[in-house]
């Protein structure tokens, strides 16, 4: 059966009287203030100093995701590869496992890239039998990595994974990326089991 989720189903919600300020790119960020060495050094220490950005030319996205992952107490973490070609295009097709009952945490790594990325936010929409449920949850505002092998990691809130027989069967879920700037860096389909046991 296909999924059926809409755009506006995995639309972030929004803080009242909150504005998106201007953006800015890096290089308009090193010319403020120039002359200011307290401010010269503060945004050295974002990794928006002069030369300190490590930007991939051929690779125009801001936002690589490079995994997301499954933290389980007491057992081994369950990482989904998104970097490999081809990997989020057959998620859906791999479901993964999770106990009922269990508390889990997901994680993200991902890296930044040619500009600074204002308030990414994670977005998921999870359906079965017709009912959805959505989270959301607010990543944060990143500088461009600084060395080639550095990444960002995000921790998410835990949460508890339903029970009872009811609650046990295959769930289909759309995730979304999104920023500050309504860009969505990454959209994918994917899909996991809730069990007796693992």
């Amino acid at each position: 059966m296909a999924d059926h989720t809409h755009d506006d189903e995995l639309t972030p919600e929004q803080t009242e009287g909150f504005r998106v300020g201007e953006k800015k790119t890096i290089d308009e960020y090193q010319q403020l203030d120039a002359n200011d060495e307290s401010l010269r050094k503060w945004k050295e220490s974002l990794g928006i100093g002069s030369g300190n950005t490590i930007s991939d030319p051929n690779d125009p996205r801001t936002v690589i995701i490079q995994s997301l992952g499954l933290e389980v107490e007491g057992r081994p973490d369950i990482i989904i590869d998104l970097s490999a070609p081809g990997a989020v295009d057959h998620l859906k097709e791999k479901p993964f496992t999770i106990k009922e009952g269990a508390q889990f945490r997901m994680k993200a790594i991902f890296k930044v890239q040619h500009q600074i990325l204002s308030g990414l936010k994670y977005v998921q929409v999870v359906k079965r039998m017709g009912v959805s449920s959505k989270m959301q949850e607010m990543i944060g505002s990143y500088s461009p990595n600084t060395t080639d092998k550095q990444t960002y990691e995000k921790k998410f809130e835990p949460e508890t994974a339903p029970t009872g027989m009811m609650a046990r069967g295959h769930y289909n879920a759309v995730s979304k990326f999104i920023d500050d700037d309504n860009t969505t860096h990454l959209k994918f389909e994917w899909a996991f089991d809730i069990k007796k046991d693992w």
